[in-house]
């Protein structure tokens, strides 16, 4: 019998609920990526592009235009400023960021703190990297992170603070206080800062988003990573990494091992957009739209109850007015009988949890939600 590092761990559930609804043709509201119609500037920007430009393949760490861009961007939203040579670097995704910064700074016996619940890519990525999670469930019903635990739960072998805002599953968002106290509890510490920012631009409780790159302090040992496809609404697997040219130097080993960097078409495309400020606006004011769009739908026409969301393009829904089943027994037969499918919530947990909430995705085409909703109200 082979045993991994991975072999105690129920990993790619949701992946397996999305192979399951692809195979029978439903509605996957499960999935974490967008499918949306792609937008008018870009589908313009690719149709100008010479063939040569087409089948390009990008330098290692990214189209130089690109990276400058991100940099300007940031500097202008957050008001620090990342070099684009030495302190920006284009992923194939977001995975690919997590993993090159997890392999370039851990060491077996280090800790991670993770915050439950998380997305469920964090913990096999921190397994294979021979670290130990060190798990903090997040507190209801706000889903808020207590700062003492935090501070109790640290000691000598505390290497990574995942922290991810806007919050994959909850919708939960950051605030300053929170940034502060993070900042606070890492001074003078060896512990670094991985923050996901991959949702920054779909904000929606009016108080806008929290970057570590906005205080100096965290900047100066944080790696953030973020997602091009999220701000311009498209599906392509193009992310990006900024962090302090010290650090950026001992990811781009890592990088340069698993190179896997997007054809330049894409990134020749992203660039025409990513530093738009009305493009950026467009795209919280899109999701903020469709956010709503989906819970009036979900609340008139079906027996689904929503939970607050202020960011992310999902949202946590009670089924406890349908049924007692578990999570996952309830997806499994919403999915067999609707064609419709959802995340259960205990996906985002290293333990079983009896909590009857399902995640949707409703980062799809409003035609998509209305057809999903309807079959839905058959519950």
């Amino acid at each position: 019998m082979f045993i991994t590092k991975l072999s105690s761990l129920d990993s790619g559930y949701i992946t397996s609920i999305c192979e399951v609804a692809t195979s029978k043709g439903a509605i996957d509201l499960a999935a974490s990526h967008a499918i949306e119609e792609l937008p008018s500037y870009l589908s313009g920007a690719l149709s100008q592009m010479a063939d040569l430009e087409l089948n390009a393949p990008s330098p290692l760490y990214g189209l130089p235009k690109l990276r400058e861009q991100i940099s300007e961007k940031t500097a202008r939203l957050h008001g620090h400023v990342y070099n684009p040579q030495h302190e920006v670097t284009i992923t194939t995704g977001i995975n690919q960021s997590i993993f090159a910064a997890m392999n370039a700074f851990l060491d077996e016996g280090d800790e991670v703190i993770l915050f439950e619940p998380a997305s469920e890519d964090y913990l096999p990525i921190i397994l294979l990297s021979g670290a130990k999670p060190v798990y903090i469930s997040l507190k209801e019903p706000n889903y808020y992170i207590d700062w003492n635990e935090v501070t109790r739960m640290i000691n000598g072998n505390t290497r990574l603070i995942i922290i991810n805002t806007p919050h994959n599953p909850t919708g939960m968002v950051l605030n300053e206080l929170d940034m502060l106290r993070l900042q606070k509890i890492i001074n003078s510490t060896r512990i670094l800062i991985l923050s996901d920012e991959r949702y920054e631009h779909l904000v929606y409780d009016g108080h806008g988003h929290q970057s570590v790159a906005m205080y100096p302090k965290l900047a100066e040992k944080s790696i953030l990573i973020n997602s091009l496809s999220t701000a311009c609404r498209v599906s392509w697997p193009v992310s990006y990494c900024a962090a302090p040219a010290a650090l950026m130097a001992q990811m781009r080993k890592i990088l340069t091992l698993i190179d896997g960097n997007c054809l330049s078409i894409f990134q020749t495309g992203l660039a025409s957009c990513i530093g738009n400020r009305e493009q950026n606006k467009a795209t919280t004011e899109h999701y903020r739209r469709k956010m709503e769009f989906f819970q009036e739908l979900m609340t008139s026409k079906t027996r689904f109850i929503p939970l607050p969301v202020c960011g992310t393009w999902f949202q946590l829904y009670s089924y406890s007015a349908i049924s007692a089943e578990s999570d996952k027994e309830f997806a499994i037969r919403m999915l067999n009988e609707t064609g419709v499918a959802a995340a259960p919530y205990s996906s985002f947990f290293h333990e079983k949890q009896k909590k009857q909430l399902l995640r949707f995705n409703f980062a799809r085409p409003d035609a998509i939600l209305e057809k999903a909703v309807e079959k839905l109200s058959h519950l």
